[in-house]
């Protein structure tokens, strides 16, 4: 059994929680104290978040998505394999050193699409771009906790409360969509989402394509209001 090593851990702004990077072989693991953020073997959910989330926009000219955490890319690879030339993305990520872990030790997962024309990578704060913007997206993905509560850091709660998801609909376009990824059910996350005026569709997913754990995705279309 190849051993885990330790690559490098960054604080969390905002935050006294950690990160930590870990490797062994070929397998990348992204940490939270015990808990296991992501794993390079595991994409198959936010990959699943990323097509329904561009089928919830096909045919839209020039779309422009949000996605609210880096991680190891899965959901950023995916959505660039399904959107046309004329897309935008803009990446959110709060940690630098996640970045400069997808332009170093996993730059080979990353495989350059950090470098795509159509993304833009900002260090920064999903909540605070998102609480700034006016009908701007067509799509916002959020996978930067494991689930809607803010495991990371406690200011993440924000993103999943009454005053943030109604921030979320105001910045989405008419018809557009919220996602949210979680490792678990939460019936008062889909209530909230109703009350926020969104149309709500619950999926399960597996972690990787049809094994290991169930996962959940909330699809929230965007209503007139």
């Amino acid at each position: 059994m190849i051993p885990w090593v330790q690559l490098d851990t960054a604080a969390i702004p905002g935050s006294h929680e950690t990160l930590r990077l870990k490797q062994r072989g070929a397998e990348f693991s992204i940490m939270l104290g015990t808990n296991e953020l992501m794993n390079s073997r595991l994409s198959g959910s936010e990959e699943a978040m990323a097509r329904l989330s561009c089928a919830g926009i096909a045919g839209r000219q020039a779309p422009h998505m949000l996605i609210g955490g880096l991680g190891m890319g899965f959901t950023l690879r995916a959505a660039l394999a399904e959107l046309g030339a004329d897309a935008r993305v803009t990446v959110a990520e709060l940690v630098p050193a996640v970045v400069a872990w997808a332009r170093g030790p996993m730059a080979e997962i990353f495989a350059g699409c950090l470098d795509d024309r159509r993304v833009n990578l900002r260090q920064a704060d999903v909540g605070g771009i998102i609480r700034s913007a006016k009908a701007r997206y067509d799509a916002i993905l959020l996978d930067v906790d494991n689930g809607p509560e803010g495991l990371t850091r406690e200011d993440n709660n924000a993103l999943y409360d009454l005053s943030g998801l109604r921030a979320a609909h105001a910045a989405l376009r008419p018809g557009g969509v919220l996602s949210v990824w979680s490792s678990a059910p939460d019936a008062g996350f889909t209530r909230r989402l109703k009350q926020a005026g969104f149309a709500v569709e619950e999926v399960n997913t597996r972690a990787n394509g049809k094994r290991g754990a169930r996962h959940v995705i909330w699809m929230a279309t965007r209503t007139a209001r």
